[in-house]
């Protein structure tokens, strides 16, 4: 695109911020409005409060209408992800209005899907584009008031009684004032916190929040604490049913700056913005005269990164981290007050955040494990650490978008909820149950009895919404007790038909594994036939948890391939030792260190490097791809925590290393 060529601007959602930012159009050097989105273009008012703009109907025909380049995302909360991603994969650059997203995690598969598309993405917090901003942070680093200590900033309005057909009094459009407005303060504190460390901005390392839910389950007013790791402290507020002073206090050690409507800046049409600063008994006001309209600014930010070929704003600007940690932050706020909105829930999110479900199959192929009836995916996805079902889920519908059908929980993974989340999973979307291979295991320490497991396994079921699993781990050994007594509970599951598959041992030793087999052999109970143990290119030197079993050494190779056992190999990629957390003089991740580092390891490592680099790919696909290649099954559990690193570990499955690679990788 030239540098002097016009961003054609589209904007979806005709209501109050559409009209401001419109007027930011009109008054930027770089940007035309063409179009307006509406899903009712007879409303009153649209020609006079967008002039010159087409109406159109409907949102999607926005998305191909070839004379827009850029889509300006007005829609309630809601809405934002879903049209973001939609006019992302549309080939269209976008602006959406904060939150960009509901949570952290929708933020990063929108920005996610913008990397992939090539395509400009940001999120519109405005008041970081003017000048006015530039000239706070560029105090704060000169040191006027010493060492920054404490921020205070709020941004609080009353509404005056409870309106529940207005948006923000709404639970179903995601109300309430900290995803409205408390934004802005956590953002603002999180720029000021990271100006004091010469930095765009410092994430907390520890937030905690309070709020009053008002009767339609929004919060009213709400405050949270933020500690950064440099000492610094911000007191945050917002509300929208009482009115507070919206004033933004810096404090260091030699005095304070303090800002009215910090993001107001100098006004909607220009005008003078003040910076107060305060040492002793000193006062001195620094103004910032700006005769451009405030959404201007905003416009030009990101007209200027389109036409450069730049994907998101540049700092001060809401970058894609910045965006992403700022809602981490109002994630962490949200979840100390008790706020999660009904459409963050199974029942109301039944799709993915675009809308629908497309299983392309293509990306994940499968394989005929003994003992399975169907087809099972050659990667299993394990997904103990997310903290809600809206999380969650965006993996689980990428990962069965892509072919995935493999999926492993546990009893004791957050206290159930892995397992109730993989509940509300396949029933909102109705897969079909005959399409998953799901794993259950049970019997984990300290309850690592033969009795715990029907009983573990009633609540399981219950959680996962099934009556049955396809594979059942028990999750450790107990060797104080018969290992005919485990093979006996086992049996009886089997027939009770809870499970319809195979079973085994989750870290059991090869002695207890043919222990037991030849205890089924010999009383004509159902016989193990698969394990979990940890299985990678690095072996495990110590165990990560007690009770862990690897099973990468030369005698377990040995066995595995003499048995044919399915391995459904959990940290198969080292977690974290083949990429650059690792390395022989980096010693910060105790766990890597511990658990992974020595001589040998540091050699496959090398060698896992050297490949990467030959065949144009990283390490730690080297690794994954080490694992599917073995002469015997192993079926590597993956544990990623967004949609990018799920398909960042989906892409090694085209490397087919040779059985020559595979041993000289093993020095």
């Amino acid at each position: 695109m030239s540098t002097d060529q016009p961003i054609r601007w589209g904007i979806i959602g005709p209501g109050t911020i559409a009209r401001t930012f419109a007027d930011g159009i009109a008054h930027s050097r770089t940007g035309k409005l063409v179009a307006i989105a509406t899903r009712n273009p007879e409303k009153p008012g649209l020609v006079e409060n967008f002039p010159g703009a087409r109406i159109v109907k409907g949102y999607d025909a926005l998305l191909t209408d070839a004379e827009i380049d850029a889509i300006y995302i007005a829609t309630p909360h809601t809405g934002h992800a879903e049209w973001a991603i939609k006019a992302i994969r549309s080939g269209k650059h976008v602006l959406v209005e904060k939150p960009i997203a509901l949570s952290a995690f929708d933020a990063d598969a929108i920005y996610h899907e913008a990397k992939k598309a090539g395509v400009f993405a940001g999120e519109a917090f405005m008041y970081r584009v003017h000048p006015q901003t530039a000239k706070i942070v560029e105090l704060v680093k000169s040191g006027v008031i010493g060492t920054i200590r404490i921020i205070r900033s709020s941004f609080g309005f009353n509404m005056g009684s409870f309106k529940p057909e207005h948006r923000l009094f709404s639970n179903d459009t995601a109300g309430g004032g900290i995803l409205d407005v408390g934004g802005y303060p956590v953002s603002m504190a999180r720029l000021i916190a990271g100006a004091a460390e010469g930095k765009a901005f410092l994430e907390p390392d520890k937030v905690s929040g309070v709020g009053h839910l008002g009767q339609s389950g929004v919060d009213e007013w709400a405050s949270a604490v933020l500690k950064f790791p440099n000492g610094v402290i911000a007191e945050v507020s917002c509300s929208i049913m009482a009115q507070q002073d919206n004033t933004l206090r810096i404090i260091g050690s030699e005095g304070r700056i303090e800002v009215k409507d910090f993001w107001f800046a100098s006004g909607h049409k220009g005008g003078v913005g003040r910076i107060e600063i305060f040492k002793g008994s000193e006062q001195q006001t620094v103004e910032v005269k700006e005769d451009r309209w405030l959404y201007s600014f905003e416009v030009d930010a990101a007209g200027d990164a389109i036409r450069a070929g730049e994907k998101e704003f540049r700092a001060p600007g809401m970058g894609w981290s910045d965006s992403i940690g700022n809602l981490r932050v109002l994630d962490q706020w949200r979840a100390s007050i008790g706020l999660e909105y009904g459409v963050e829930k199974s029942d109301r999110r039944t799709t993915n955040l675009a809308g629908g479900i497309v299983r392309r199959g293509s990306s994940i192929p499968q394989r005929q494990i003994p003992g399975i009836s169907k087809p099972a995916s050659v990667v299993t996805l394990g997904f103990e650490f997310f903290p809600n079902f809206a999380a969650a889920s965006l993996t689980l519908d990428a990962f069965y978008e892509a072919g995935g059908n493999v999926f492993d929980t546990a009893f004791v993974y957050g206290g159930g909820k892995t397992e109730a989340i993989f509940g509300d999973w396949h029933t909102s979307r109705k897969v079909p149950r005959d399409e998953i291979v799901l794993i259950g295991k049970g019997v984990h320490s300290p309850l690592c009895y033969p009795d715990v497991i029907s009983k573990q396994l009633d609540q399981s079921l219950n959680r996962l919404k099934t009556d049955y699993v396809d594979i059942y781990f028990m999750h450790r050994d107990n060797t104080d007790i018969p290992v005919g007594e485990f093979v006996d509970a086992m049996d009886a599951e089997v027939r009770r038909g809870r499970i319809r598959g195979i079973f085994g041992g989750s870290n059991w030793t090869r002695e207890r594994m043919d222990e037991a087999a030849a205890y089924a052999a010999k009383n004509g109970k159902t016989a193990p036939a698969a394990l979990s143990n940890n299985f990678s290119l690095a072996e495990m030197l110590d165990p990560i948890w007690a009770g862990c079993v690897a099973a990468s050494d030369d005698d377990w190779k040995k066995w595995l391939n003499a048995k044919q056992i399915p391995n459904f190999a959990w940290s198969s990629q080292g977690r974290g030792f083949f990429t650059d957390r690792a390395g022989r003089g980096k010693h910060d991740d105790e766990e890597i260190v511990r658990c992974w580092y020595s001589d040998r390891n540091f050699d496959r490592r090398d060698k896992a490097i050297e490949l990467a680099t030959k065949l144009g790919r990283s390490p730690i696909h080297i690794a994954l791809a080490y694992v599917i290649a073995q002469p015997f099954p192993v079926i590597p559990l993956i544990g990623p925590r967004t949609i990018a690193e799920l398909e960042d570990s989906l892409s090694a499955l085209d490397i087919k290393l040779t059985p020559e690679q595979v041993r000289w990788l093993e020095p």
